[in-house]
């Protein structure tokens, strides 16, 4: 039995067939080939398969597709402004927050989840928020300093976006 669901996936609807037991995960790598998304463990331990449901971050790999149904996805793929890295991805960029990039996607996508709940994070909220993401590579300093640069310029991007759209009323 196969069931038709629409989502919004980096703000374009996407309409599939799937079956009940198909995972977000696989509709997003295999149906949409937004490869970002990362399978790492099949058991939701890795975070390597995080993305934006609705706003808040989810593991892909342990939700059904037809749960996301009539949802807004958010993966790497749909957070950068065309050529302009959004934010928290610059903050990753400048600050070394990684080696081989696997864990990245689910890393800067749970980072973007946890400023938007707490705008000026602790180190130790942003260690505690993290704790589902594993990296075999940078040893999470260079994250949270990232994870901090990004919250700053976060918060910094609305007032410079307002600043923008008043000069050109």
């Amino acid at each position: 039995m196969s069931i038709p669901i629409r989502l919004t996936v980096n703000g374009r609807e996407a309409a599939v067939t799937v079956e009940p037991r198909t995972l977000l995960v696989e509709v997003l790598r295999t149906h949409l080939h937004l490869t970002g998304t990362h399978v790492g463990c099949d058991t939701s331990q890795c975070g390597a398969c995080v993305v934006l449901m609705d706003g808040r971050s989810v593991k892909a790999c342990t939700v059904l597709a037809v749960q996301a149904d009539g949802g807004a996805i958010t993966t790497i793929e749909g957070l950068a402004d065309g050529d302009t890295l959004h934010p928290m991805q610059q903050a990753f960029h400048d600050h070394h927050a990684l080696q081989c990039g696997f864990c990245t996607p689910g890393m800067v996508l749970s980072a973007v989840d946890l400023v938007s709940r707490h705008p000026d994070p602790s180190d130790d909220q942003i260690r505690a928020d993290l704790d589902g993401n594993l990296c075999r590579c940078t040893g999470y300093q260079p994250i949270v300093r990232a994870v901090r640069a990004g919250a700053q310029a976060m918060r910094a991007r609305p007032a410079a976006e307002a600043g923008a759209r008043g000069r050109h009323v």
